[in-house]
Parts: structure tokens; sequence; C-alpha cells
């Protein structure tokens, strides 16, 4: 296959975030005076959107509406300060980045972060690599692993999603790219482990990002 496109995920593809996920939850949990968790934890809950994460935060009395939307509120709040306190792109990125524009390979990213947040992200530590697609979770939408999202990248770069290649760290990312035809590849560096990436039907994985170069 003659591969045209790359769709990345974000959070454990391009950039690790999990520290500051991790610190801006728990400093809400801190002051609401509820338990907090270690990092590790919160490399388990990333990937499926920022109230998921939040409701697997915390403890089960309070799985609230009212609850839940009170802490979703102040994690944004407390994320927004933060964010960039530890976040940073993964070794090697920049380089395979740089090939593959280099080569007019078409490059978009998907993510269940909120919208705001994958543009904020983006436009501070991906710039310099003009993405034609940056598209976070928006109201209205379903999230990853409906292939809704994907698809509409696809439409907007115009390519075909079976000449996609779709890079991704999660189970998530996998089902959504077999579900919305492109060709899922795995990496190893992110927050899951690459057993349950080949479990979800991960054709690749790759093990340093300039192995991706290979499939081209």
């Amino acid at each position: 296959m003659h591969y045209k496109a790359v769709l990345f995920d974000m959070d454990g593809t391009l950039i690790n975030s999990v520290d500051d996920i991790a610190d801006a939850m728990n400093q809400v949990l801190q002051q609401n005076h509820l338990p907090t968790h270690p990092v590790k934890k919160y490399c388990d809950w990333i990937g499926d959107g920022m109230k998921n994460l939040v409701i697997t935060a915390l403890p089960v009395n309070k799985r609230e509406d009212v609850f839940i939307n009170k802490y979703l509120e102040e994690m944004k709040a407390a994320y927004s300060d933060m964010w960039m306190n530890k976040t940073h792109l993964y070794p090697g990125i920049p380089d395979l980045l740089t090939v593959l524009r280099k080569r007019n390979i078409k490059m978009a990213i998907l993510s269940n972060k909120p919208h705001r947040f994958t543009q904020i992200i983006a436009d501070k530590l991906l710039t310099e690599w003009n993405f034609d697609v940056v598209m976070g979770y928006r109201e209205g939408f379903l999230r990853k692993p409906d292939p809704s999202s994907a698809l509409e990248i696809a439409r907007q770069i115009n390519i075909d999603p079976a000449f996609f290649l779709y890079l991704g760290d999660s189970a998530i990312d996998i089902i959504t790219a077999i579900n919305a035809g492109m060709y899922p590849v795995g990496v190893s560096w992110g927050y899951r482990s690459t057993n349950s990436l080949l479990e979800s039907g991960a054709q690749k994985i790759i093990y340093n990002p300039n192995e991706l170069l290979s499939l081209f």
C-alpha cells in the first residue's frame, strides 16, 4: 500500500503529558479533601477523554452528575494553569515529523482530549510542522473509538482512509483505526503495553519513531 497520510494520537504518541494531567487532577482532589493517585494510575486512565478520567479518579460515592460536573470544571481550570509544566515531545518525534513534512506526507492529530487543549498544545509544541488538521474532542461528537472524527479528518484532507497510517499508544487508538479503515500502528513508548496493542488489532508495533518511515 502506498500510504499518503499519518493520523496521530496526541497523548502517549507525540507528547508525554501524564505528569501535568496527574498534577492537575490531584490538585483538584486534594483541594476537595479527596484521595489522590500516583502517576502510574493516570497512565492507565488517559485516553478516554477528560470527563471519564475525572470520573475514574473520584471515589465511588462522588460519581454523581453534580459532583462530576463540578470537579470537571475544576480540572479544566487546573489543567489550564499547569498543562505546560512538564509536558514534552517524546524523543525522536521532532525528527520524524520533519522527515514526513519534507516528503509531503499529510499529517493530522486526533485526540480525546478536549479540543481547546489539543489545539493549545499543538500550537505550542507542534506548530513548526504545520499539521493539516488538529482535532480534539468536541461537544456533540462521539469520542474515539467511534470513527466519525477520523473519517472527517480524511474527508478534510481529501485522502481515502485506506491510505492513512494511524499511530497510537492505546487500544482505543487501534480500534479507532480499524473502525475507520486505516492501518493501525502501535507505539511502544506510550502509556500502554505492546501486548494490549497487539490484542486490539495493531498490525505493527514500532519501538522508535523513525521506524514509521519504513512503512512508506
